[in-house]
């Protein structure tokens, strides 16, 4: 029996709930499992329930079935061993899976066009040639969701026998050659060529296989010497307490969740604070990530490309390793996913948890005697990576002692190239809509958006949302030096106010307040959503970019909560004109005042390409905080002992009035 109502489907569960289905609705082979996970209970049964209790165990499901064209939704007990519910979903299509991905490849490389295309351009070997899946985006009525499509680009590796597998293929993109296939047929259903560019002549690889010739690899002679190495340490153990899912790390109480579509979750974040365990968020997750490309080129303009809601974030995580992606005294979760044939996946090592020393969480020292004191933070981090083609991003949330929560991604990997025609751009000039970093080689500009879906509890599930702007006191009595500024403080009652941009001029931010609870001064508990990265999303109202991301038009939504309303885009983006999701849950314009609320945050990043992106680039980092405003009755983080950092560390000593006579003298 699971500890927790919201532990996520098990390998045996997931194994029992695809087999209770198809013996109960006769599925036939052509039926493809795209997402299988745990169905949440509803929060009434989650925030009443105690340990031990008993508690039933249901699970969800999408289908694609195939030969029906058909999307279909189930609901399924395990508990009961039986099939609660199994309905079509008409006019949608599902993610597409892994096993779509890597039978699409072969389907594109066996077609006579395609490959006329690629001796066009000097390829007779078409094991060299990568072929990369794209969604297939909205281009016009021709992509009703009653089709099944993707839009596949192509690129080429080069170097033969070993040096073949090891070559960077982004470095060769075939510019100008689109296919595209219906994944439910298994047809090419159009290869359009807009006319031949030559191949990048240079190599852009990375890596260093064993006997590797260095010639092949012309971004690095060699290696630099190593670095000393740092060790990190904790001789006592790990402060991170696990029970299944259930995680227990000094104050903080929480559940850590996976699903296939969102990966990590953070589930009924609670602080102790003096003895009581006071609920801050009920569900914490990545609602959408959205990478629009800015290029009016044949190739690039239709990539806009929805990494969840048309892949999955959950399915596509690594394996971490030791040393590697995680570094100190790690505890590991496997993440547990499906493939299309219903059967469990179990990823190894899907789920990082570390604590990491954070700095310095406060300090003072009385300068006319010397003494001080000081204490340092701590952060609980969680965090999992995915590849998503040939981008890689990491998404790390940091629980911190001071009672803040962090969300921080980084995004790394290899960008989406294109290639010119020789002599297509002056030396020193730049193409209109990228930078170029090779010769005849250039990385389009493009936007990432990743929406946060923050299901607010502070202290209960009645709460409200205010806006905070700062401004200068207009000149007179109430400002006679010139110099007072104040916070003006805007509740969002409905949702039709509650879709917010982003005002770095009135250093703009939100804060979430408990309706039930008061603190020692007789205000409310809070939580302020403090911006991060931002980006204006510059795609124009009317293209596909613009109307099908509405969300990343926004840096801040708050809607009322519902149970169905989990996705930035809606649950089915695929293939529709327009988007599924915020833009049209705010139109029932629902109040917010006192209500169960749901902050959807846009974290924004503006990627113009740098030569220093490629052939891999470092990592950027965007994020935002939570952090308490009124939550606690004074710093949090004042019952902290000192940390046993040994003699170089003191404390109310003469040794510091000393040390700070020896300086002041």
């Amino acid at each position: 029996m699971s500890p927790h109502p919201l532990e996520p489907l098990s390998a045996a569960e997931i194994a029992q709930f695809s087999s209770i289905l198809a013996r109960d609705k006769a599925l036939a082979p052509t039926a493809r499992f795209v997402f299988v996970e745990l169905l949440e209970p509803p929060k009434s049964v989650v925030t009443a329930w105690q340990p031990g209790e008993p508690f039933e165990r249901h699970g969800s499901v999408v289908i694609r079935e195939v030969a029906e064209h058909a999307t279909y939704e189930g609901v399924v007990s395990l508990t009961d061993d039986r099939v609660v519910s199994y309905e079509v979903v008409p006019d949608v299509q599902p993610p597409i899976s892994v096993e779509e991905f890597d039978k699409s490849e072969e389907l594109v490389r066996a077609d006579p066009r395609w490959q006329e295309a690629m001796r066009k351009r000097g390829v007779e070997d078409f094991d060299d040639a990568m072929v990369d899946k794209w969604s297939s985006g909205y281009t016009g009525p021709g992509d009703v969701a009653t089709r099944r499509l993707a839009r596949l680009l192509t690129f080429v590796k080069r170097g033969s026998g070993e040096l073949a597998a090891y070559d960077n293929a982004y470095a060769h993109p075939v510019e100008g050659l689109i296919v595209t296939i219906d994944m439910d047929t298994w047809e090419v259903l159009e290869v359009t060529d807009h006319g031949v560019v030559p191949l990048p002549p240079t190599n852009g690889n990375y890596e260093f296989p064993l006997n590797s010739t260095l010639d092949a690899y012309p971004f690095v002679e060699k290696q630099r010497e190593p670095m000393k190495p740092i060790e990190i340490s904790q001789p006592k153990g790990s402060s991170v307490e696990l029970d299944g899912h259930s995680l227990t790390w000094g104050p903080w109480h929480l559940q850590v969740g996976y699903t296939p579509r969102e990966g990590v979750v953070l589930q009924d974040v609670r602080y102790l604070d003096r003895g009581r365990l006071r609920p801050i968020l009920y569900r914490g997750s990545v609602a959408e990530m959205y990478v629009p490309y800015g290029d009016p080129a044949a190739t690039h303009w239709n990539k806009n490309v929805f990494d969840e809601g048309e892949y999955g974030l959950g399915v596509l995580a690594n394996s971490l390793e030791l040393g590697c992606d995680c570094v100190g005294e790690i505890l590991y979760l496997d993440a547990v996913v499906n493939d299309q044939d219903g059967h469990a996946v179990t990823i190894p090592n899907g789920i990082c948890i570390h604590e990491e020393d954070a700095g310095i969480g406060w300090k003072h020292t009385e300068y006319r005697d010397g003494r001080g004191e000081v204490r340092r933070n701590r952060r609980l981090v969680i965090s999992f990576f995915v590849t998503v083609g040939n981008y890689d991003y990491g998404f790390y949330w940091h629980l911190h002692l001071d009672g803040s929560i962090e969300l921080e991604v980084k995004l790394t990997g290899i960008i989406s190239t294109g290639a010119l025609m020789p002599g297509a751009i002056a030396p020193g000039d730049e193409p209109g809509f990228g930078t170029l970093v090779a010769p005849q080689l250039y990385g389009p500009h493009h936007q990432h958006f990743f929406s946060v879906r923050l299901d607010m509890q502070v202290d209960g599930q009645r709460n409200n949302v205010d806006e905070l702007n700062s401004a200068a006191v207009p000149a007179g009595p109430d400002n006679p030096w010139g110099s007072a500024w104040q916070v003006q403080r805007t509740r969002l009652t409905s949702e039709a106010e509650g879709a917010r941009e982003a005002s770095p001029q009135t250093a703009r931010s939100w804060l979430v307040t408990s309706s039930d609870t008061v603190n020692g001064v007789g205000g409310r508990p809070g939580y302020l959503i403090d911006p991060g990265a931002a980006a204006p999303f510059f795609a124009m109202p009317g293209s596909q970019q613009r109307e099908r991301g509405a969300f990343a038009t926004k840096q801040l939504w708050v809607t009322k909560f519902a149970p169905r309303e989990r996705y930035a885009a809606g649950d089915y983006i695929a293939q529709q004109p327009v988007d599924q999701g915020l833009s049209q849950y705010v139109k029932a314009d629902r109040p917010l005042v006192d209500e169960d609320v749901v902050c959807w945050y846009t974290v924004g990043v503006h990627h113009i390409v740098r030569p220093e992106d490629w052939p891999v680039m470092p990592v950027a980092r965007a994020g935002f905080h939570l952090k308490p405003v009124g939550f606690f009755d004074g710093n949090p983080m004042l019952d902290l002992p000192p940390e046993p950092m040994g003699d170089h560390c003191s404390h109310h000593g003469e040794d510091a009035a000393g040390a700070h006579e020896a300086h002041s003298h």
